[in-house]
């Protein structure tokens, strides 16, 4: 894929984790008081290009981080994520909840994916989908973008799928992680601001 040979139909703008429980004050985040400029103000960045696309007719797809619960309604947590974010609990991320929910501002998806891990490729439905549709390029944005972002880019990278990477529709909770992500990435997609694959998406024939 070139710039030149954009085909709306056969795209899709991928989120990454864009829901309550990260972006929303009532949500585990907020709660907990974590959370950062940058991740708060994607959902209007990207929003613009989702509408650009699906004015072509394209498709939009959510990818969801989700904790499913175990016994007791206790989470099914990886011990590092434990760790690194003690405070999540029952109901944080429970697929069907307000927190598990995309924002208001995105909704609805056209489809969407429950993700258990970093990649929104990793045990899940979205290559099936992709397959299924003949979506051959993601747009992709979300958070954050040194973990569920990079990883879902790589993965679609040995998959042979096209991508063109948000570098002002994804964020990390550092600036200079974000920053160092974006340079990293850039070997395996297309990096771009939004309102540049907005104007892509609207030149596309």
């Amino acid at each position: 894929m070139s710039l030149e040979t954009l085909d709306p139909v056969r795209t899709a703008v991928l989120t990454i984790d864009l829901q309550n429980d990260f972006l929303h004050p009532a949500g585990a985040y907020g709660r907990a008081g974590q959370g950062a400029a940058a991740i708060a103000a994607l959902p209007a960045r990207v929003g613009p290009v989702i509408d650009a696309l699906r004015a072509k007719g394209g498709t939009y797809v959510s990818a969801q981080f989700t904790l499913v619960p175990g016994p007791g309604g206790d989470p099914l947590i990886a011990p590092h994520l434990k760790k690194l974010r003690p405070f999540l609990g029952k109901g944080d991320f429970a697929p069907g909840s307000f927190g598990h929910a995309l924002v208001d501002e995105l909704q609805p998806a056209d489809y969407t994916v429950e993700k258990v891990a970093y990649s929104a490729f990793y045990q899940t439905r979205l290559e099936y989908i992709l397959r299924a549709l003949g979506i051959d390029t993601l747009i992709v944005g979300g958070i954050v973008t040194n973990g569920g972002v990079a990883s879902t880019v790589r993965d679609a990278h040995l998959r042979n799928i096209e991508t063109i990477l948000l570098s002002d529709g994804c964020a990390a909770f550092r600036d200079e992680v974000h920053q160092a992500t974006l340079i990293s990435l850039g070997t395996v997609t297309q990096v771009m601001t939004c309102a540049e694959a907005a104007a892509l998406i609207g030149g596309a024939s």
